[in-house]
């Protein structure tokens, strides 16, 4: 009846949108039915019936489906994107395939607690073509997850029919290659699905793992409303017409003397009066009032708690030894960390960041995966939600491209849409000087710091390193630590031996000077470091600014550097069009172009993929190549 309402809206123009439901509402009725109030559902932009279940009042669902104020999201996202941790519902991204693994993730946490809880998530057939389906089966089986998958098996991908997209007829037949069992289900008998999902549900609480349902429908409405279903044969709707789930149990209820026409019509009426209520008051709702300095305080999620200081004796260590350190004690100091990744346990990671981590905290916290960057991504996402702190290894930091829909568009963007913090740290080894080639060398930093609700880290000494790491478990926002490869086993430094945070947001001035700023970070910060001792014989002196994070970014740090010596030159690895030296220089021009004695300056590589010889990366792709030359020219101008 609301998705009657809702059509009846759309063609009096007073919604814009709606994804219907329409003759496929049994499975999200009676999966919600056959689940205790604990367990967590993943539904989709069709699954009214999971929301009508779960009792959700009205008013404020209607105001979230028309975007006016009083809604979940505050007029930031759409209809069912979004979650009601109370009432267990996590919400989805427009991304199909892309809440498969985050399910994984929340099952994990409840298998890693020792509940009975389980986690139900719903794909439609279109969405099993996607990688992220794969790799949610892939997890599932291997960890044998308490945790279900739904394929709404609706005969269309938005105009494409099942059988063009699709290899085989029985979507339930692929659970197999992954080890658990796949049914396949009436989806329009309310009661079948009820009696599949218990029994699945049954299994998955007693330690016997995953399965997967496939439920048989139709949708009887367009992908969205204004698509239509012309592409549809008439005869195929007029087929389904007759298996409508509805009134199907409407038929079946009466005809077992369950109930009457009578009370079926008492209950329309008082169901049809709810619905206009809600409906009048939601569109009598004024739309969403807010403020920039509103919005961008939602992006990030604040903490007052005090950071630790470094204090007690020091050792001197390898760089790749302070990151090991900063895993171990946070995992010491806080059940609810591990660390998941490939070849993270007996192998101890390809780099062996994480040496002898499984030995201390076993395979339930140090886990290796499959090779699922977007699978583990996700699976990390749901851990936090449930209150783990993970820490994800990406293998190399180029392979990070693999998992980025997972971090741009759901770990990034959840806090701001609906409320729900994700803690996940995705510890990245980039950077190259290794001769390591085109695809085990990148310096991919930029990309992220362009995507709010993303914070970024990048440590140049063992102090650093350790401090940052730290910090970045500690903090309730998701962080990418990159950490340089180079670096590794090839910078010592004193690192104090208790556990200390070093703030996000706070960078650092490596080293003094009067003539000229030079901002960098990383394997750069040793260049600039080195540049200047050097220089100081000529009389030049520079002064050097680590940013140790580049989001957030500690602009005044720089600018008060900038107001001293009058130049700026920003030096980082990665390629120069797009590189993140391009929005410091900016910002510089903008706010402190009457401090400046020269335009600033940016040195990085070359743009191009970065060549395997390391006598082309060095001598010709490097930024530290043109070092010299540039400082020249911007001492001189």
């Amino acid at each position: 009846m609301i998705e009657e309402h809702m059509l009846r809206l759309i063609r009096h123009n007073r919604i814009s949108k709606w994804f219907s439901g329409y003759g496929q509402e049994a499975i999200a009725v009676g999966t919600t039915w056959a689940l205790n109030d604990q367990d967590v559902i993943l539904p989709l932009h069709r699954n009214l019936g999971v929301w009508t279940t779960r009792d959700i009042p009205l008013q404020p669902l209607f105001c979230q489906m028309m975007g006016k104020d009083g809604g979940f999201t505050k007029g930031r996202d759409r209809t069912f994107h979004f979650g009601l941790p109370e009432k267990r519902i996590v919400g989805m991204i427009s991304h199909l395939g892309a809440m498969l693994p985050v399910a994984c993730g929340i099952a994990q946490a409840a298998q890693l607690k020792g509940t009975q809880d389980i986690a139900v998530v719903f794909c439609g057939d279109g969405a099993t073509r996607e990688g992220d389906f794969h790799e949610a089966c892939s997890l599932a089986g291997i960890w044998k997850l308490p945790i279900i998958f739904i394929i709404e098996n609706n005969g269309y991908g938005l105009s494409t029919p099942t059988n063009e997209a699709l290899p085989i007829e029985t979507i339930g037949d692929a659970a197999a290659g992954y080890g658990f069992p796949g049914i396949t289900v009436d989806g329009n008998d309310l009661l079948s699905v009820v009696t599949h999902v218990r029994k699945a549900a049954a299994d998955a609480r007693n330690g016997n793992g995953p399965t997967l349902l496939e439920m048989k429908t139709f949708r009887r409405r367009g992908h969205e409303e204004a698509s239509g279903v012309k592409y549809v044969p008439e005869e195929l709707l007029n087929q389904w017409a007759q298996k409508d789930p509805v009134d199907q149990y409407i038929s079946l209820l009466v005809n077992e003397k369950v109930t009457s026409t009578e009370d079926i019509q008492t209950m329309k009426e008082e169901i049809s009066d709810a619905i206009e209520v809600a409906s009048e008051y939601a569109l009598a709702q004024p739309m969403v009032d807010s403020s920039p300095k509103l919005e961008v305080a939602d992006v990030l999620l604040m903490t007052n708690d005090e950071p630790r200081e470094p204090s007690g004796k020091t050792t001197e260590i390898r760089f790749i030894d302070a990151i090991t350190e900063a895993m171990t004690q946070s995992m010491q100091d806080d059940d609810s960390v591990l660390l998941m990744g490939q070849d993270v346990a007996e192998y101890g990671g390809v780099f062996k960041a994480s040496a002898g981590l499984l030995e201390k905290f076993g395979h339930a916290r140090v886990r290796n995966t499959p090779i699922i960057e977007s699978g583990v991504l996700g699976a990390a996402m749901g851990l936090s939600m449930e209150g783990f702190r993970p820490i994800v290894e990406m293998q190399y930091a180029d392979f990070i491209s693999c998992g980025f829909n997972q971090i741009v568009n759901n770990i990034a963007k959840t806090l701001y849409r609906w409320n729900q913090p994700i803690n996940v740290t995705i510890r990245a080894p980039f950077g190259g000087h290794i001769g390591a080639g085109p695809f085990h060398s990148q310096s991919m930093e930029a990309w992220f710091c362009h995507v709010p609700g993303l914070k970024v880290v990048i440590p140049s000494t063992p102090h650093d390193a350790k401090g940052l790491l730290m910090a970045s478990i500690a903090d309730p926002n998701p962080v990418l630590y990159f950490e340089h490869k180079y670096l590794y086993r090839n910078i010592y430094g004193p690192v104090h031996n208790a556990p200390y945070d070093i703030p996000l947001g706070v960078g650092s001035c490596a080293h003094q000077g009067e003539d000229v700023t030079v901002v960098t970070y990383g394997l750069c910060t040793h260049w600039a470091l080195e540049h200047a001792k050097n220089q100081l014989k000529n009389g030049i002196s520079i002064e050097v600014i680590d940013l140790r994070t580049l989001v957030p970014l500690d602009m005044d740090l720089i600018l008060d550097s900038v107001k001293k010596t009058g130049r700026l030159l920003v030096l980082h690895e990665a390629t120069m069009t797009g590189g993140f030296g391009g929005e410091i220089a900016a910002r510089i021009a903008e706010d402190g172009f009457e401090f400046l004695d020269a335009p600033p300056m940016r040195v990085a590589a070359l743009d191009t993929p970065i060549p395997f010889s390391l006598n082309l990366e060095t001598e010709i792709f490097s930024a530290k190549a043109r070092l010299d030359e540039s400082l020249e020219r911007l001492l001189a101008y």
